[in-house]
C-alpha cells in the first residue's frame, strides 16, 4: 500500500503523545512487528544468538519428533511447525545465511529418521519428500544470493543433506523426478539459473 503525501503528512502532525498511543495500538495488533522492534531496539541477544538458538530448537523438535514418524501427519505438522519457527526467526532478525542454514539443518535433521523412513509406505511418506525435495530447491536458490564468503559453512550441511538423500532409495529417486540435481549440493555447482529451474519445474507439474 502506497501512502500519499497527504496521509503522511496527517500522521507528521500527531502529537508525541497520540503518535505513542497509536504504536501501542498497532503493536498489539502486529504480534511479528513488536517482537522485531524489540529485537532491533533493545535485544541483548545478537543474530548469530537468535540463529543458534534456533538451531537448537531444531534439532531439539526433530529428535521428539522422531519417535513418531510411523505416524505421518503428527511428524509432517511437527516439520511444518519448525519450519515457521524459522520463517518468524527470519522475519524478525533479516538473517539471510541463517534463511539458508536452517532450514538445510531442518532437512537433514529429518532425514536423520532415514531408516525409520524407509520403512513406511511411500504413499505415507511421499508428501514428506516432495516437501524435503522444496526445501533444499529454496535453499539452493537462496545459496546462490549469500556472499560467497558464506558458501563454505552452507557446503558443510549440504554434503550431510547429499549423503542422507543418497541413502534413501526412494528420495533419491523422487529428486531425480522432480529435476533436482545432487551434484547441485556445492555451493560453486548451483546453476546460475537455479530459481528459473526450479519455476520452470513447478510449472510442468513436479515438486507436488
Amino acid at each position: 500500500m502506497e501512502y500519499s503525501k497527504e496521509f503522511k503528512a496527517a500522521l507528521s502532525a500527531f502529537s508525541n503523545v497520540e503518535k505513542d498511543r497509536l504504536i501501542f495500538r498497532l503493536l498489539k495488533k502486529d504480534k511479528l512487528l513488536s517482537k522485531k522492534l524489540y529485537f532491533e531496539l533493545i535485544d541483548q541477544e545478537t543474530t548469530d544468538d537468535k540463529r543458534n538458538a534456533m538451531e537448537d530448537n531444531v534439532a531439539e523438535k526433530l529428535l521428539l519428533a522422531s519417535k513418531y514418524v510411523g505416524n505421518a501427519k503428527y511428524f509432517m505438522s511437527t516439520v511444518r511447525t519448525v519450519s515457521a519457527d524459522i520463517t518468524e526467526h527470519v522475519k524478525i532478525t533479516t538473517d539471510k545465511f541463517g534463511e539458508v542454514s536452517l532450514n538445510i539443518l531442518l532437512v537433514n535433521r529429518i532425514l536423520d529418521s532415514n531408516e525409520d523412513l524407509s520403512r513406511q509406505r511411500f504413499d505415507n511418506v511421499y508428501k514428506l519428500y516432495i516437501y524435503i525435495i522444496n526445501k533444499v530447491f529454496k535453499a539452493l536458490v537462496l545459496t546462490k544470493k549469500l556472499d560467497e564468503d558464506y558458501w563454505m559453512e552452507i557446503d558443510e550441511l549440504l554434503r550431510d543433506t547429499h549423503q542422507k538423500i543418497s541413502e534413501n532409495h526412494y528420495l533419491q529417486k523422487l529428486c531425480i523426478n522432480n529435476g533436482l540435481d545432487l551434484n547441485w549440493l556445492e555451493s560453486e555447482n548451483i546453476p546460475d539459473d537455479i530459481d528459473q529451474i526450479m519455476k520452470d519445474t513447478k510449472s510442468q507439474g513436479f515438486l507436488r
